[in-house]
């Protein structure tokens, strides 16, 4: 249940519409839903303006659909993370409208989220290989509802195809950059840009990478204020950060 939600509720039960019990019936299902395996935050939204996003690794395609399903019948839009191809096939069967980012591993079912603001989040990926995880928080943050901008393979191995963009770099509220091997773009960017950076260490690299550490460190070691780092490959995390950041925005301009 979202805020929208709740509020035609309340307005059912003081225009006569709806009886006391009948509301109380609907609010007791709000915290959460037990279904045994899982216990779905129903109430997410109400709370953090988000509905629950389903981690689908680890999980059975029957228990997948069966979390969907019970978001679906509160209304609410569904954001599916790491969805195999054939995950995405038994969500798809059961839910003709989803959408599915093969290259994010993102389903999304529902209806759009509203747009958040007038601005742009951008994603910037060091190499080709860093695509999937780049992929993964654009995904996400068009499925909450922030334009999603890419500006891809632009790693300090070749600086001039990064400094060619100086505008839409300069131009974006929030900028999620995703790197391997040696993870030095993050600092880059911070350097030249005002907006918070959100910092993305992959598992591409050499054996002397170590699957995502040697970046990682590096970013935790960026010279560059208004670096944040997330885990390795955890596109997810960025993504979702960046839609926040982006909503706060565009909160703080409503205000102005």
């Amino acid at each position: 249940m979202d805020e929208e939600r709740l509020r035609a509720l309340i307005e059912s039960v003081r225009a006569g519409k709806v009886s006391v019990e009948e509301a109380l019936a609907e609010l007791r299902a709000l915290p959460f839903v037990d279904l045994g395996f899982a216990k779905v935050d129903t109430h997410r939204p109400l709370r953090t303006g988000y509905p629950e996003v389903v981690l689908c690794q680890g999980k059975t395609a029957d228990q997948v659909v069966t979390v969907i399903r019970k978001l679906r019948e509160h209304s609410q839009t569904v954001l599916a993370s790491r969805a195999s191809p054939e995950i995405y096939a038994a969500i798809a069967r059961e839910f003709p409208q989803a959408r599915y980012n093969e290259l994010a591993r993102m389903a999304v079912i529902g209806e759009p989220m509203a747009r958040v603001g007038l601005g742009y989040g951008l994603v910037v990926s060091a190499g080709t290989a860093d695509i999937p995880v780049a992929e993964e928080a654009a995904a996400t943050m068009e499925g909450l509802g922030v334009e999603a901008r890419r500006l891809f393979d632009v790693g300090v191995a070749g600086l001039h195809r990064l400094l060619g963009h100086g505008p839409v770099l300069l131009g974006a509220q929030v900028i999620v950059v995703v790197a391997g091997m040696e993870g030095a773009l993050p600092s880059v960017v911070g350097g030249l840009v005002k907006s918070p950076v959100i910092a993305v260490p992959t598992s591409v690299g050499y054996g002397a990478s170590f699957e995502g550490i040697a970046p990682l460190l590096t970013m935790l070691n960026s010279c560059a204020a208004g670096v944040a780092v997330v885990n390795i490959d955890n596109g997810f995390g960025a993504g979702y950060f960046a839609a926040l950041l982006c909503r706060l925005i565009a909160e703080g301009g409503r205000q102005a």
